[in-house]
């Protein structure tokens, strides 16, 4: 019997039990019961079988790292990095967050903060730094640029970080733009992530010979590859790239020709926009009634193949009108710059207070507010948006606070922090969580304080603090940390009032504790790092 069906005869015996499979006489020891004897043979042959294998030919090396030329990370930042990504805290006990920072929620800042630096991550963090990206799709854009292009190197030699390899523009290794011959050579063969990277460097020398390099393959392109190259564009976009983008509303893809049309309509002089707004001037007008003014719309009533081919999708969402669809798109896709003459003359803070006839205003004003986030205009924005301390069901303008959020976007860092301010003093916390995420961090002075103003006042009425845990968390990550030592005084457990929650005070200090203790290692990683 060879040494292969012996050790079948012995694995068989050993799946089905001696009594039922008697292990084979010649690999058995004489004397023995069954069970014991089919364990030592069973141990024998196993060192029998392992002694004997050969070694299987040496696979290729692969090619040495690139260098990165960033500078090296500070020897504290560089162990305060190997915590943060190390971090395992669990909850207290209860659930109870406890009063030590999470450290898994400020990776990202410190991810930030070291690219802002320029410093280049340490080898020996590269495959923990990948499995956290892999983890959190929210990391992935700072720390592939922080991974540099070790980490890009790396990643190929991983499947579970693939990922990375069209996720990586920013740490792919690029050529001197200005050598055409290396240009077209890593554009014909390189990775996703390194043409994507290599288009915006050109794009940004020379946006002619980016377009012109995008327009010689496109033809050959994978769709979904068209449409990431098409949407780099949206960085630095002219009228130059009308031509280009004219054409791609006859591509293949419906989402290549959407993303087409959008762009087009964020150019006010594009023929796309003139389109746009002739269609829309025509569904809405100024009404003058008997003693009032106001705007009438007339939806379309249909939409024509010309529409279709400008980016007009045909078919609504579930629940949706056709005509409301088709009227919405169009009001989205023309220029502002059309209204204030449609209706005489007027602001566009004039034109949002106009009364709008049949229902048609909810419509409209969203419809305005995608315009005015696409063309990024701040005084239409100001408008929708209103003043901050009216009520948004009785204001004019949108009434939602994920719109709000978007036109504050639009706006200069150090106004959209007043307005937020001015809300949250007005209408309090419970509404301010979506508007809070767009503010610049650190939150500019006057947010700060009326954030903590409101904090405190939820204390002092006994409410229990995960009512407010959203904003809790936010304030640990975009507070000023020199606001720590003004905050110190929260961190006491205050007495309980009548009414108050039965144990809400401990858990507030804890909360401020906790809030205290994050900002001051805020101000520390910032040290480090310098």
């Amino acid at each position: 019997m060879t040494s292969t069906s012996l050790w079948e005869e012995l694995v068989t015996s050993a799946l089905l039990g001696t009594d039922r499979r008697t292990p084979p006489p010649e690999a058995v020891t004489p004397g023995k019961d069954a069970p014991t004897a089919l364990l030592d043979a069973a141990a024998l042959h196993t060192v029998r079988r392992r002694a004997g294998l050969l070694p299987a030919p040496a696979a290729a090396r692969p090619e040495p790292a690139p260098h990165d030329a960033r500078p090296q990370l500070p020897a504290p930042a560089r162990r305060r990095l190997a915590q943060l990504l190390t971090d395992r805290s669990a909850p207290s006990a209860g659930g109870r967050r406890g009063t030590a920072p999470d450290l898994t929620e400020l990776l990202p800042q410190w991810l930030a903060a070291a690219n802002a630096h320029e410093y280049q991550a340490p080898p020996s963090v590269l495959p923990a730094l990948l499995d956290a990206a892999r983890a959190r799709t929210d990391l992935r854009p700072q720390a592939l640029t922080f991974a540099g292009p070790r980490g890009l190197w790396l990643a190929r030699l991983n499947p579970e970080w693939k990922f990375a390899l069209r996720g990586a523009s920013g740490s792919a290794t690029l050529p001197d733009v200005g050598d055409p011959e290396a240009v077209q050579r890593l554009w014909d063969e390189g990775l996703f992530a390194e043409r994507v990277a290599l288009l915006a460097a050109v794009r940004e020398r020379d946006a002619g010979t980016a377009l012109a390099l995008l327009a010689a393959t496109w033809s050959t392109e994978r769709a979904e590859d068209r449409l990431m190259f098409l949407d780099s564009l949206r960085t630095g976009l002219t009228d130059a790239d009308e031509p280009f983008l004219e054409q791609a509303l006859s591509d293949r893809s419906r989402n290549v020709r959407a993303t087409a049309a959008e762009l087009l309509s964020a150019l006010p002089h594009s023929a796309l926009a003139g389109r746009m707004a002739a269609r829309a001037a025509s569904c809405v007008s100024l009404d003058r009634g008997e003693g009032t003014t106001g705007i009438g719309v007339e939806a379309p009533h249909e939409c024509d193949a010309d529409m279709q081919r400008d980016g007009v999708m045909p078919s609504p969402p579930s629940g949706r009108g056709e005509r409301s669809w088709w009227l919405g798109q169009l009001v989205e896709a023309a220029p502002l710059s059309t209204w204030p003459g449609r209706f005489g003359g007027r602001t566009a803070g004039e034109i949002v207070a106009l009364p709008v006839a049949d229902g048609w205003g909810d419509e409209l004003h969203a419809a305005w507010c995608r315009a005015a986030v696409r063309q990024r205009d701040a005084e239409w924005s100001r408008a929708l948006l209103g003043a901050p301390g009216t009520p948004p069901e009785t204001g004019p303008g949108t009434t939602s606070l994920a719109e709000r959020a978007k036109l504050l976007a639009t706006l200069p860092e150090g106004e959209r922090a007043g307005w937020v301010a001015e809300f949250i003093a007005a209408h309090g916390l419970s509404e301010a969580f979506q508007l809070l995420g767009v503010c610049a961090v650190p939150w500019a002075e006057p947010l700060g304080r009326a954030v903590v103003d409101a904090l405190d006042i939820a204390r002092d009425a006994g409410s229990y603090p995960w009512s407010f845990s959203g904003v809790m968390g936010l304030a640990e990550r975009c507070l000023n940390p020199g606001e720590a030592s003004r905050l110190e005084i929260l961190t006491t457990t205050p007495p309980e009032t009548e009414g108050a929650s039965p144990g809400a005070g401990g858990y507030w200090s804890e909360a401020f504790q906790r809030l205290v203790s994050t900002l001051r290692l805020r101000a520390t990683m910032a040290v480090e790092l310098r």
